[in-house]
């Protein structure tokens, strides 16, 4: 509401209004005050207009009119009164009705700024988070930075350290790369000389190579002739253990008929005596068959055979 408006200002300037020949309203009187809110002025102006009829009652009391012309100008202040007051009412009609089409537009105004903050709000509440949320992830970013930069002074003082010691490898390089020519060199004349030696044993093991396999031709050669003698010893033997059988078998014959038999010790004793020199050449054969798979090396060759003794073929 406004301030340091008066009655008397809002009573002046409808006076004025009114001899300027304009009807006094809300507006007009506010827009020569320059100030006052709606509602003050349309109190104040109420207020004039009930003091009004009074005012012109004070001014039309002249005594020395006659009464007709008193009462003439009585009525006719009656239906200005009258008159004036339908116009302020029609006025103040129109006003209040401006007055709740301002607050109506007032009170739309109002819900859409309420929105409009409750809005701004929301944006401000969601910027102050995003605010924070930045303001962490700088201040992690922050903390990176100054890792990665101490990460990055320890890998620069390294890459001196390092850069240090490579001139270094490389001034013993150079130091040393003429020996090492020298010992390139020297190693060279080595290998070749290497390589003469083993050139010189390589020839000559292929001529030991040719001798041992001419060798070993012959000692294959010589033991297959050994392996046909030693499987003709083995027939020999195995002829020569029949014969020994058949002479047991005789022998056994002649001790179960001299069983039977007496007095024939002459007969019994040649039959021993053939049955002792049947074993000897048996024991001769063996000897001779041990010899011979003795004397061969070839394996295939050799197949050994135990003896049978009296007492197993009896």
């Amino acid at each position: 509401m406004a301030k340091g408006i008066t009655q008397d200002q809002v009573s002046a300037a409808a006076d004025a209004l009114v001899t300027a020949g304009e009807r006094p309203t809300v507006e007009k009187i506010r827009a020569r005050l320059g100030t006052g809110s709606p509602n003050t002025v349309t109190r104040m102006l109420d207020t004039w207009r009930g003091a009004l009829a009074t005012r012109l009652s004070q001014v039309l009391e002249l005594p020395e009119l006659p009464g007709d012309v008193g009462q003439a100008f009585t009525e006719v202040w009656r239906l200005a009164t009258t008159q004036a007051g339908s116009l302020a009412q029609a006025a103040l009609a129109q006003e209040q009705n401006a007055l709740l089409a301002a607050q109506s537009a007032l009170t739309q105004e109002r819900k859409l700024w309420d929105i409009a903050l409750a809005e701004a709000q929301e944006v401000a509440q969601s910027a102050d988070q995003a605010r924070q949320l930045a303001e962490t992830r700088l201040a992690d970013m922050q903390r990176l930075v100054e890792q990665q930069a101490g990460q990055l002074a320890e890998l620069t003082q390294q890459r001196d350290t390092w850069q240090r010691r490579a001139e270094q490898l490389d001034d013993v390089f150079e130091a040393h790369k003429g020996s090492v020519a020298a010992e390139r060199e020297s190693q060279a004349s080595h290998v070749r000389a290497v390589e003469d030696r083993a050139h010189a044993e390589i020839d000559r093991a292929r001529e030991e190579s040719k001798i041992l396999q001419a060798t070993l031709r012959r000692q294959e050669r010589e033991a297959s002739t050994m392996a046909a003698r030693l499987e003709r010893a083995l027939d020999s033997a195995r002829v020569a253990e029949h014969r020994a059988a058949e002479q047991r078998t005789c022998a056994k014959t002649f001790e179960q008929q001299l069983a039977r038999m007496d007095g024939v010790p002459a007969a019994l004793l040649a039959a021993q005596q053939s049955l002792q020199a049947a074993l000897q050449r048996e024991t001769i054969l063996q000897a001779k068959l041990d010899y011979l798979a003795k004397g061969n090396r070839t394996p295939a060759a050799v197949r050994k055979r135990k003896p049978r003794s009296a007492s197993g073929a009896s």
